[in-house]
């Protein structure tokens, strides 16, 4: 018995290193997840794509300065009949017809340039902008949201994989134990009792083992969806205190100015104060300078006109004076939705300030925890010790002896568990903070820059090829 007991000891030393800060040269690392979850994951992808969706609003906005061209040809068959009357003072009236085929084609271009527009298109391009730099900010959201979800998949796929092992070895224990207390019984040293005892604390730990087998295949699952790989041997992780805030003020102060959902909230809010103006532009007159020109061969109303050719320049001035008040119910509309998007901004800054003071909070807790676990186990450790030499002196009974056992495995599966809430909680600050990205964890891998494909196609004036972004 002494040596089954022994081997649990040695295992769970084991495990339990297994999830303290040491190099592991052949294994996964969390930095090489968090590179792999940053270039495989489709959220991070199709968020990419997003904000390349968004930059084509600028060039549509700067559309408005530009001049519009059309061009227009019609070719047409044409006959034409005529009945002409022909009539005397004292002579009986005459009627005569002519008639003739001819084919009549023409063509003609029309270039408009809009020179005054309240300011519109000024507006529009504006607010595209600011819904660009929305859409950026989102996407570092996104990049935080996965970053920490590859984190806590990590560890809790190290966590559970040490779960696992204590729990088969704690089966082998028992095993073991129970074989033992049989032997002990025949020889008369204990009785039947005892071996119930033994039968079913090893059923119950079969169970326990099954259902770690299952969350252990849960989360490798939940591995290979965030991360994109299969999940090999995994190498311990460690905090990552030292790249988040050092007090909760800071932090505070930090995610209410530059947490990725409060710019986006204040970037909306430029925008919608945008919208406002481009409602407004509905109000004042609009000026455009209108050229046109028209070349046509033939000709719809007389045969004998062969040829026409006219061109204009001109200027075209609108100014509304009613338009049945459409236009003011949208200027109060964007005016609401200006007042929504402030009101979202407070509540993004108050959302920020709560979950930084949470994981803050977590953080705080989880250091505790260790501690406490870490004693937890050391004391079960010698608990068990004391209750085996009592149990051989006759001093102890089994059941003494099986829960003493029992309370170390659950010991040391708290200290796993623990361990792990201390790294994830460290990544949640940094995730509250704003702080969770590639270039403040110095992954190795290229950065994605938005503003490459922004430059790409922002004063492209034709093309339907899209740029990579590159």
């Amino acid at each position: 018995m002494g040596v089954a007991f022994r081997q649990l000891g040695h295992l769970a030393a084991i495990v339990i290193a297994a999830l303290l800060p040491v190099g592991v040269a052949t294994a996964d690392t969390l930095p090489l997840a968090l590179t792999l979850a940053y270039q495989n994951n489709p959220q991070i992808t199709a968020q990419r794509a997003a904000v390349r969706a968004a930059d084509e609003a600028v060039p549509q906005a700067l559309s408005g300065y530009r001049p519009r061209v059309n061009l227009s040809a019609s070719v047409a068959e044409q006959r034409l009949s005529t009945l002409t009357k022909t009539s005397g003072d004292n002579s009986p009236a005459t009627y005569s017809r002519n008639s003739a085929t001819s084919a009549v084609q023409s063509y003609g271009g029309t270039i408009t340039q809009t020179l005054l527009n309240g300011f519109g298109t000024a507006s529009r391009t504006r607010q595209a902008e600011q819904l660009v730099s929305a859409a950026r900010e989102t996407l570092r959201t996104t990049e935080q949201n996965v970053l920490l979800s590859a984190a806590v998949a990590y560890m809790n796929l190290i966590r559970d994989t040490a779960t696992l092992d204590l729990q088969r070895r704690n089966v082998e224990v028992l095993e073991e134990q129970l074989r033992q207390t049989n032997e002990r019984f025949k020889s008369g040293e204990v009785t039947a009792t005892d071996v119930s005892q033994a039968e079913s604390r090893l059923g119950s730990a079969r169970t326990t083992m099954l259902a770690a087998e299952s969350n252990y295949r849960t989360s490798r699952a939940t591995y290979r969806q965030v991360i994109g790989v299969e999940p090999g041997r995994l190498a311990p992780a460690s905090p990552v205190d030292r790249l988040s805030v050092h007090n909760l003020q800071q932090g505070v102060i930090e995610a209410r100015a530059r947490h990725p959902l409060v710019t986006t909230a204040m970037f909306n809010v430029d925008a919608a104060v945008f919208q406002v103006k481009i409602a407004e532009s509905s109000l004042y007159p609009t000026l455009n300078m209108v050229g046109s020109v028209n070349q046509q061969y033939g000709s719809t109303g007389a045969v004998a006109l062969l040829q026409t050719f006219n061109a204009s320049v001109g200027a075209q001035l609108n100014v509304p004076v009613y338009q049945g008040g459409g236009e003011y119910a949208t200027i109060r509309q964007a005016k609401e939705t200006l007042s929504q998007r402030q009101n979202d901004l407070d509540t993004a800054r108050d959302q920020a300030q709560q979950t930084v003071g949470q994981a803050w909070g977590q953080l705080e807790a989880a250091k505790q925890q260790v501690e406490s676990a870490q004693y937890s186990v050391k004391g079960a450790e010698s608990a068990l010790n004391g209750v085996r030499q009592e149990a051989l002196l006759g001093q102890r009974t089994t059941l003494d002896v099986l829960n003493a056992q029992q309370e170390l495995v659950n010991a040391r599966i708290t200290l796993v568990s623990v361990q792990r809430d201390r790294v994830v909680a460290s990544y949640t600050l940094l995730a509250a903070v704003g702080r969770l990205s590639p270039q403040v964890l110095q992954l190795n891998v290229p950065v994605y820059d938005p503003a490459v494909h922004y430059h790409q196609v922002r004063d492209s004036w034709v093309g339907v090829r899209t740029p990579d972004g590159k």
